[in-house]
């Protein structure tokens, strides 16, 4: 029965996703928070179907903590399905995301509208003058950043090194730091067809203010943060 969800899942998928790249490009014209609202509108389509047809529901803890004001998000990556569910749970964003994704068909067209930090992570010290300086627009437009910071998606359990290009951003532009923990990995692995049914626990932190601090400790903060609660969610 997992077996079968997941392939009428997958069909779900590629009939909806092409028709809605031709939708995404038509909204070329407006600006970009318009946009925004109408592309992804396929993400929160896509994590529905989720729920339908695989079982995959959803819990939020601590949304409490969110602030009033655009901030820079920290969070663990684990599948593509929290890239997707992160649009309904938390306001208008855009990602910080390497610049080989927007060369997907469909898929890489519709992304690109939504005004992402696309970065050619090889620059180094470029790479993170990029994010904190079309972080800084993005955030001046109403936009929150979403940065996974181990920078590719990890097994439930496992850990990478944080790299500093979200802290940097909240310290160049006075921004507070959300830190996001949660477990989607359990239920839709990486690179996997086969996804089981269950519900996801998106766990957000107190903000941390990165003023008078420096991004090595911004950073360090919010990895302590997040690991910790990886650890208790499993």
């Amino acid at each position: 029965m997992t077996f079968l969800r997941s392939a009428l899942f997958a069909l779900a998928l590629l009939l909806i996703t092409p028709p809605y790249a031709l939708v995404a490009l038509a909204t070329f014209p407006l600006p970009r928070m318009a946009r925004y609202r109408v592309i992804s509108g396929w993400s929160r389509l896509v994590v529905r179907l989720a729920k339908l047809i695989l079982g995959i529901d959803w819990r939020v803890e601590g949304q409490e903590n969110l602030p009033s004001r655009p901030a820079v998000i920290l969070a663990k990556h684990q599948s593509a399905w929290e890239t997707m569910a992160f649009q309904l749970i938390f306001p208008p964003q855009v990602l910080v995301l390497k610049r080989e994704l927007l060369w997907i068909p469909f898929f890489g067209w519709g992304l690109a509208l939504m005004s992402p930090i696309a970065i050619d992570r090889s620059r180094g010290l470029a790479a993170l003058r990029e994010i904190a300086r079309r972080g800084r627009e993005r955030l001046a437009q109403g936009f929150w950043v979403v940065v996974f910071p181990e920078g590719t998606r990890v097994a439930p359990g496992a850990t990478r090194e944080y790299h500093p290009g979200g802290a940097w951003l909240a310290c160049a532009s006075g921004a507070l730091v959300v830190p996001v923990a949660h477990n989607a990995g359990r239920f839709w692995p990486r690179n996997a067809f086969v996804k089981r049914p269950g519900t996801v626990t998106v766990r957000i932190g107190p903000p941390i203010d990165a003023a008078n601090r420096d991004a090595k400790t911004v950073n360090e903060l919010a990895k302590t943060w997040i690991e910790e609660q990886q650890r208790a969610l499993g």
